[in-house]
Order: C-alpha cells, then sequence, then structure tokens
C-alpha cells in the first residue's frame, strides 16, 4: 500500500512538473511578434512587438536588450551572421499590430536597420536546390527588460507592411510549368484601372511569392503614394515568380541569343489574369523588372509590342546584340523608361541598355526615356546619402522609390509640359 501511494505521488508530482513546462513553454507573457519591412538593400526585421501583460508602465529603449538568431537548413550562413545583439532604437506602447496607443497590452521596440547590417535581415542569399538566391532563414529573438528581468522568447508570427495587402497565394500553370504571383486588388474601384506587373531579379524565384516582394522592395508598387499616382481607384499589381529564373534556358542561361523556357507561360499568366479581373483597363497594362526581370519584360515587349501600354526596366540583362534591327523598329513607339548604373558589373550597360537607348532614338522613338546614373546611391541620407554606394546592379531602387527623373542626358523628363518621375510618367501612358 505505501509503495501504491509513493508511485502515485511521485506520478502527481511528474505531471505537477510537466504542467510547469507545458505551461512555459506557452506563456502568453513571453510571446512576441516580427515586423518584416522592405528597404532599398531588402528585408529587414524592422520592429518586434512585445505582449505586456504585466503592464510595464515606464520604460525606455535602454531597459531592453535583444538577441538575434539566424539559422537555415537550407544552406550555409556566413558564422558572423548567425547571431548578434539588435540595438533598441525607440520604444512605445501599442496595440497587437504595433500601432502606437496612449495606453494598451503590448510594446513594441523599433530596431537598428541598414544595409551594413546582415543580423537584422529575414533573407540570407546562398545556394539551394542548383541555384543562387534569396532564402527565408529561421530568425528568432530573445528580448529582456533589465530592471524585471521580464523574458519575450516565443515568436508567435509576423507582420509585413504593404506586403500583407497582397494576395500571396496565385497558382498558374501552363503546360510543364507552374509559376506562383502576388496580386494586389485597389481597395475601392470605381471605374476601369490599370495593371502594373514587376517581375523580380534572378535571386527571387521560387514558389513563395513574399521573396520578390520584399527582395528588392517591389511591394512598394502598391503604397499608397505610388498607387494614388494612377487615379482615384490606384492600380492592380501583378507580381510572377519564376520557379528558378526569367533567363533559364532550355541549356543553360540566355541573354537574348536562345528561346528562354518562361516568356510563353508567362504571357498566358498575364492573359488570365486580365481576363479574371474585367475591372482591368487593358490599354493601360505596363511591364516592367529589374536584371532577370528586365530582360523578361524587354522579351514580352518584343513579343507583343501591341499589348503593353508601357514598360519601366531596371538594370536591363538581354544583351543589345541580340535584338534585331526588325525588332527596335516594331517597338519603337513603345513607351518605355530605362533604369541603369554606369558601375553595373552584372548588366554591364554598354553591352546592354546604352547601345539599345541609342537604337531606339536613332529608329525614331519619341517617348523613351532612360536615367543613367553614375553610381547607385543611398536615397534616403540616412546610411552616407551621395556618399553610400550601393554595389552600381541595382538601380532599381530608383524605380520602386519613385526617384528617377531624368533623361539621358541628365535633363528632367517632362510629360505635358510638367515635369515628371518614372511612376508619374508611367501611369499617363495609355495604349
Amino acid at each position: 500500500m505505501k509503495k501504491i501511494t509513493l508511485f502515485l505521488a511521485l506520478l502527481l508530482a511528474f505531471q505537477f512538473t510537466w504542467a510547469e513546462v507545458i505551461n512555459k513553454d506557452f506563456d502568453p507573457n513571453r510571446e512576441y511578434k516580427l515586423v518584416v519591412e522592405g528597404f532599398d538593400w531588402g528585408p529587414a526585421v524592422s520592429k518586434v512587438i512585445l505582449r505586456n501583460e504585466q503592464e510595464i508602465k515606464d520604460f525606455s529603449p535602454a531597459d531592453f536588450k535583444v538577441f538575434a538568431t539566424r539559422s537555415t537548413e537550407e544552406g550555409e550562413i556566413p558564422a558572423s551572421q548567425t547571431n548578434g545583439e539588435r540595438n533598441v532604437v525607440f520604444a512605445y506602447t501599442s496595440d497587437a499590430d504595433g500601432n502606437r496607443v496612449d495606453a494598451g497590452m503590448f510594446i513594441t521596440l523599433v530596431l537598428e536597420v541598414s544595409p551594413i547590417l546582415p543580423i537584422g535581415s529575414p533573407f540570407q542569399y546562398m545556394r539551394s536546390g542548383g541555384r543562387g538566391g534569396n532564402f527565408w532563414v529561421n530568425y528568432s529573438l530573445t528580448i529582456v527588460h533589465k530592471k524585471n528581468n521580464q523574458v519575450w522568447d516565443q515568436k508567435i508570427g509576423k507582420k509585413m507592411p504593404l506586403v500583407d495587402e497582397y494576395d500571396l497565394n496565385g497558382k498558374f500553370s501552363n503546360g510543364n510549368i507552374t509559376m506562383s504571383y502576388a496580386a494586389f486588388t485597389p481597395k475601392s474601384i470605381q471605374a476601369k484601372v490599370p495593371l502594373i506587373i514587376w517581375l523580380h531579379g534572378g535571386g527571387e524565384g521560387g514558389t513563395d511569392p513574399t521573396i520578390p516582394l520584399l527582395g528588392n522592395r517591389a511591394a512598394n508598387y502598391a503604397s499608397p503614394e505610388i498607387q494614388a499616382l494612377f487615379g482615384e481607384s490606384g492600380a492592380y499589381v501583378l507580381a510572377p515568380q519564376a520557379p528558378t529564373f526569367w533567363m533559364q534556358a532550355a541549356d543553360g542561361m540566355t541573354r537574348g541569343n536562345s528561346e528562354d523556357i518562361y516568356h510563353e507561360a508567362l504571357f498566358a499568366l498575364f492573359e488570365e489574369f486580365v481576363a479574371k479581373n474585367p475591372q482591368i483597363d487593358t490599354d493601360r497594362i505596363y511591364v516592367g523588372g529589374c536584371s532577370n526581370g528586365g530582360y523578361m519584360s524587354l522579351k514580352l515587349i518584343l513579343e507583343h509590342p501591341d499589348y503593353f501600354a508601357a514598360g519601366y526596366i531596371s538594370a536591363l540583362a538581354y544583351s543589345n546584340e541580340f535584338v534585331s534591327d526588325d525588332q527596335i523598329k516594331s517597338i519603337k513607339n513603345v513607351p518605355i523608361w530605362f533604369v541603369h548604373s554606369e558601375d553595373d558589373n552584372t548588366t554591364k550597360p554598354d553591352e546592354t541598355v546604352v547601345p539599345l537607348y541609342h537604337r531606339l532614338m536613332d529608329a525614331g522613338a519619341k517617348n523613351v526615356h532612360f536615367s543613367y546614373y553614375k553610381h547607385v546611391t543611398d536615397i534616403t541620407g540616412f546610411y552616407g546619402g551621395e556618399d553610400y554606394y550601393y554595389p552600381g546592379h541595382w538601380s532599381w531602387i530608383y524605380s520602386h522609390a519613385n526617384t528617377a527623373r531624368k533623361d539621358f542626358q541628365g535633363k528632367q523628363v517632362y510629360s505635358e509640359g510638367r515635369p515628371v518621375t518614372i511612376m508619374e510618367w508611367l501611369a499617363e501612358q495609355e495604349k
């Protein structure tokens, strides 16, 4: 009898201890939520939202320590980028979504971000599955309130401003090719609205369209600032994703010298998307992209010059030598705005956009523009301004931020007598 009683006591003690572990593992007081935003250089964990059921009322950024850990099974992360401390630059009382409020049950910490702070990024560029590209990593934080030793170490998800405005579940199949895509639909459509198509670069392929939206800040085409340029109702935004990369050919990679494997299926996706969304104005369909996506944008304009109202292409990867004189004549009346940097060593301008632009102008193009930068610099002014150089390949920054405004000779572009930026110009184009 004593043995049975002892056994029951041990069992109850074990259950109580295990219940404590379970409760600890799922303690809501330890929960946090990440906020991931797109920046000119890519995505970063810019904020963290903490549950504050203990109602810590008087706090400052200096009261918190934030430690980050980055890991993945997709490939390798340099050891120096796997863990480190994040600096807290601001702290405020918020709601569960990080919106500032006078009193609430959450605290939002604003974290330092920078193009030279890889510990802040939830992405890692690496080789996986036979290709190089950007991949999500497992991004975890441990946050400590130094005054009362409160710890938050249980992640419950993430918010992605602008990205969360897109439908991320798009799938399209054509033959043996299946593509993922993200789509933004204006909230209040009063009349026919245009369609902005964005085609990502070579590092954003795969099956997760959040990667092309964040990899080079393409989600910004759904921002209120850009949407307002396209009329009262705004514009649809379509961001397809190549399973690999747009310039993939049957054997290796093409720069226009051979057929890629995707352009036919991609154009079929456009046609289906437009058919399923009859509120799209078919006279105002715009296609653009960067690098690989710049190649594909030009490829589709060459194949279907009467389909698009305009193109906006940065870091063009299509080699000029593979564009025929007849093709130049066929697209000379298609409005196109090119963006490139002189120091782009990936898509070298003297082999791609510079001779192509001159050929279009010589052919009589009346509405083709070319913003040509010496360097790609920090347009925010936070990280060095004109003295801070990004890689020269990143000229798409000027498109996403809608700051490109000068033509090849460095003169302001005008439309109907008024100065315009690249997106202002795009919004005015119509077949």
